[in-house]
Formats: structure tokens, C-alpha cells, sequence
């Protein structure tokens, strides 16, 4: 099984693949900013599964995960943050290679990407959201791939 290195590698060549491929198929046209974007998300979801254990993987996650609740606080959207707290919560309450490692929860962690702006915004606006939870999806499923889940 590769480490946050190799999974941070499966998930890059998921997020270049899915970019070129939904290019090359018209399905959609991203500014790079956008697609630095894309790529961020499919690398964080290349990490996600191993949030449960002590690693390098998990500390980057976390760095992330704290970055967002600190300007979620700073922005005083106490609310959204003590929900980011709980949800960040969530892997250390099972085992390693539990519930993270399955391909349910590869479709269910990455809901709050669309959830969240259905909500704030209106169903109207998921749509822009899609993109970024396919791509934590396949960075997601480049882990699970990578980690021998599926055979």
C-alpha cells in the first residue's frame, strides 16, 4: 500500500486525467484557477482515507481542515465551523481502514460540497459545485484503488 506520497500521486493523475478528459469531451472549460482548484479537491480526497491513522496524510488534512474552520471563524460563521469541527471528528471514531476505506463513503464524505451551497444558495446553484465533489470523488477513489479495495 502506498503512502501520502503514492496517494498524492494516484490523486494528481486522476485530477489531470479528469480535467483532459472532461476538456476533450465538452463537458466543461475551467479557467486555471478553477482547475488548480479541481485538482486541490481531488488531492484532498486522494488523502482522506487515511485521516483515521497518524500520518503525513493526516496532518496535511487536518492543516487544511483548520485553515477553513479558523476563516470560518474569523468570518464569524460560528455555526458552519462547529459543524466542520464535528464532521472532522468523524474519521477518529473508527478504525484504520474502517468505515474510510469503503466505497460508500467515497460517495457520502464529499456531499457537504454540494449540500452546503443547496442550502446557503438554493438547488440553483449546485451545479457549479458538481465539478469540485466529482473531483473529490475520483481522488477518493484513486486511495481506495491504489490501497487494493476493490478486487
Amino acid at each position: 500500500m502506498p503512502g501520502y506520497k503514492g496517494h498524492l500521486a494516484g490523486g494528481l493523475f486522476f485530477a489531470v486525467m479528469g480535467l483532459v478528459g472532461a476538456t476533450l469531451l465538452g463537458w466543461l472549460t475551467v479557467a486555471p484557477i478553477i482547475a488548480a482548484g479541481l485538482t486541490g479537491f481531488c488531492l484532498m480526497g486522494a488523502l482522506f482515507p487515511d485521516v483515521d491513522t497518524d500520518s503525513k496524510g493526516q496532518k496535511l488534512f487536518y492543516m487544511v481542515f483548520a485553515a477553513v474552520d479558523l476563516g470560518l471563524i474569523v468570518r464569524e460563521q460560528y455555526v458552519w465551523a462547529a459543524w466542520l469541527g464535528l464532521l472532522a471528528m468523524l474519521p477518529a471514531m473508527g478504525s484504520h481502514r474502517g468505515w474510510t476505506h469503503t466505497w460508500w463513503a467515497m460517495l457520502v464524505v464529499p456531499l457537504p460540497i454540494v449540500l452546503i451551497p443547496a442550502f446557503v444558495g438554493g438547488i440553483e446553484t449546485v451545479r457549479g459545485f458538481v465539478p469540485f465533489y466529482l473531483a473529490f470523488c475520483a481522488g477518493y477513489f484513486s486511495h481506495l484503488l491504489l490501497d487494493g479495495e476493490f478486487r
